[in-house]
């Protein structure tokens, strides 16, 4: 295989991965213990068969789950994380962010894993979880950063966001003021609610 072919075929591996693995931080997020983890094991499934797919091998969903097991273990990491969610309003909020961190780290080790060996010409028969692990379990770790990287600028986008929202609303609230719609009473009120002051 040319090298700009190998090379345009890793890019969109690591695309694969890059996408499931946000999408598998989002299911991470969903507050209800177990349906969180159904979500993210069938995000999980589909990047398996998008990188199997693209690197033409066969792909069976069962040996697919097969193979997942095997490499993540039995999700006993992601329990201590599922339980927290179990404690009313904080633990819900406190066990979504843990979980969505390692949902992504899982998908991203997962991921590079399993284009690790389709690259050299593994398939799923031939997978041997044993022999990645050190290398999956370098990739989590690895993962763990990116995800939490990737939370830090979702929520500066977010912030941002809010803020640019809260800006608009207070060109409005000025607009209404000045057309006579707000005595400068009420203007100031509703500046101090929406500054939280």
């Amino acid at each position: 295989m040319s090298e700009p072919i190998k090379k345009n075929r890793n890019d969109e591996a690591s695309s694969v991965i890059k996408n499931h693995m946000m999408w598998s931080m989002g299911a991470g997020l969903i507050p209800v213990p177990m349906v969180d983890w159904f979500a993210v094991s069938a995000i999980q499934l589909d990047m398996i068969r998008q990188l199997a797919k693209l690197y033409d091998v066969d792909f069976k969903q069962t040996e697919g789950k097969a193979k997942i097991t095997a490499l993540t273990g039995t999700g006993i990491a992601r329990l201590g994380a599922r339980a927290v969610k179990f404690i009313p309003g904080v633990g819900s909020v406190l066990g979504g962010l843990t979980m969505a961190v390692l949902s992504g780290a899982t998908s991203y080790a997962l991921g590079e894993a399993f284009k690790k060996h389709f690259e050299t010409g593994g398939t799923l028969l031939d997978f041997d979880a044993s022999r990645l692990k050190k290398y999956y379990d370098e990739k989590f770790e690895k993962g763990k950063e990116i995800a939490k990287d990737l939370q830090k600028e979702n929520e500066s986008v977010k912030s941002k966001a809010d803020i640019s929202s809260m800006l608009d609303h207070l060109k409005e609230l000025a607009d209404m003021k000045e057309k006579g719609l707000l005595t400068e009473a009420e203007f100031d009120s509703l500046k101090k609610k929406m500054l939280g002051a």
